[in-house]
């Protein structure tokens, strides 16, 4: 049963990136033309303000899987209910001071910006701040029950919620733009979503999974060592969000909204990138945290972050080189114009976060393993720099520079740190992953080349063109993966999901 949920997890994941592309794609040109590129801007500027709030966590959330784990290994559901109440009142408690805190930054609203925008601009990134904040202030609590979810590995349903969400986004937004309610309408839709989502949570925990909660005997004890724990978690949070929400941040004191909305385009296609890695490997948290209370077994580990690794590898290795060689095309038709920079700043960011999103697994190994600490603090100094480098790139190539100073210290800290990390301290066999990796680089022969050429010799000049072409790249890099880079276990795994979809 559980093999069976992580299956629908990982492909009701990828369906829902999938349509969360299909919706962008759609979706997002209609978008930028009824907001305008500046007001675009001001919505991915406030968001990114908004979103270090989310560090009041402080973690917390990253831990639960570790003590759920523990206890039921113990099979003991007391001290369960006692984990659950406790996270409760955390969580709560943490949404009422996310409210405060929001009250305090929408008074100090010109200290946070500056000079970088216009009053009009100013009474908008108001509202914006207040919808973002309420909407943020729901997500705590609902962490607690979306955690329980993955605790019982139930994807299917977790999966499908998110997946329903990503369709149900454009239908309640696109109305609200075209009554020209603007960037507000979209946080409108955005709060009313996170809403709906946070009741179907409540709803199947309680009637579905029959969750407990015990308020009483908080335990302090416990409390402390969980703080340790996520005290290092917490310094990655407040890392990621400096690698990327900084940038825009920076973009909007030093140069203005417009600048914002095309790294924002930018980052868009790296956010979307990212999920699609981690589609496959949060489904697989939960095996991690039992092999490790269980058995602890080092060579266990090993083979299942590089069998994850090679699947990801897969699939990020079409979108990436892809991108790369009909990803300037694209953009200039999705965005439109004034968005040509964007493709620069999504290759400068995509490319090198690569190797961490094929190693994201490993962040699990190391939190399961409490060896999470130095990862941290190493990444917390090369985020400082990043914010250094940046500052000077911002005031000379704008937007790419933005991109540039992060992708340096994701090249730093995520490749040369963290693979020598995980060989020689967290006991990971580094060689033998990318001795695995590197078996794919035949593979990758056949569809340069094809890409090369199109590049060369073809002038995409429409959606229809582009997605005949995306989907001859596409047949070329899976025959030749198929052929040249996949191993019995992946091949299996292909075909035997091919065949279910022909049965239906």
């Amino acid at each position: 049963m559980q093999i069976s949920q992580r299956k629908a997890g990982v492909i009701l994941s990828y369906a829902g990136e999938v349509v969360k592309i299909l919706v962008s794609i759609i979706y997002t040109p209609i978008m930028l033309r009824l907001l305008g590129q500046s007001e675009y801007g001001l919505y991915q500027l406030v968001y990114s303000v908004i979103s270090y709030l989310s560090l009041l966590s402080l973690g917390f959330g990253s831990s639960y899987l570790r003590f759920y784990s523990r206890y039921k290994a113990q099979n003991d559901e007391e001290k369960i209910a006692k984990l659950n109440g406790m996270f409760m009142l955390i969580f709560c408690s943490i949404s009422v001071i996310c409210i405060l805190c929001g009250i305090v930054m929408i008074g100090n609203i010109q200290s946070i910006f500056g000079t970088g925008l216009t009053n009009r601009e100013y009474n908008t990134a108001k509202i914006l701040m207040r919808l973002l904040v309420v909407n943020l202030a729901m997500t705590f609590p609902n962490s607690v029950f979306n955690c329980s979810i993955t605790a019982h590995e139930k994807f299917l349903f977790q999966k499908l919620l998110i997946l329903l969400q990503n369709i149900g986004s454009p239908f309640l937004t696109l109305p609200l733009l075209i009554m020209g309610y603007g960037s507000v309408g979209i946080v409108i839709a955005t709060t009313f979503l996170t809403f709906v989502l946070l009741i179907s949570n409540i709803f199947y925990c309680l009637r579905q999974l029959h969750i407990k909660f015990v308020f009483r005997e908080f335990q302090v004890g416990l409390l402390k060592e969980m703080w340790v724990f996520t005290f290092f978690i917490f310094l990655n949070q407040i890392i990621d969000q400096i690698n990327w929400s900084v940038d825009k941040f920076l973009l909007g004191r030093l140069t203005g909204t417009t600048t914002v909305a095309v790294y924002g385009v930018g980052g868009q296609i790296n956010t979307m990138y990212q999920q699609f890695s981690t589609s496959i490997s949060n489904v697989f948290v939960p095996k991690v945290n039992r092999i490790v209370a269980e058995s602890n077994d080092t060579m266990q580990l090993v083979k299942l972050f590089t069998k994850v690794g090679r699947i990801q590898f897969i699939i990020l290795g079409l979108i990436l080189s892809g991108f790369v060689f009909l990803g300037s095309p694209f953009i200039k038709m999705w965005a439109g114009d004034g968005y040509n920079v964007s493709y620069e700043v999504a290759l400068l960011l995509i490319v090198p976060v690569t190797v961490p999103l094929i190693q994201n697994i490993g962040i699990e190994i190391q939190r399961a393993r409490n060896m999470h600490k130095a990862r941290s603090i190493v990444y917390l100094f090369i985020a400082i720099a990043n914010v250094l480098i940046s500052i000077p790139l911002i005031k000379v190539f704008g937007p790419t520079g933005a991109a540039l100073g992060t992708a340096i210290s994701l090249f730093i800290g995520n490749i040369i740190f963290m693979n020598w990390y995980y060989h020689a301290r967290i006991g990971m066999n580094m060689f033998y992953f990318w001795k695995e990796i590197a078996k794919f680089i035949p593979a990758l022969a056949a569809p340069c080349v094809v890409g090369v050429i199109i590049m060369k010799f073809v002038n995409i000049t429409g959606f229809i063109k582009l997605g005949m072409f995306a989907i001859l790249y596409t047949i070329v890099y899976f025959v030749s993966m198929y052929f040249l880079g996949m191993n019995i276990e992946e091949k299996q795994l292909l075909m035997g999901s091919i065949k279910k979809l022909l049965r239906k």
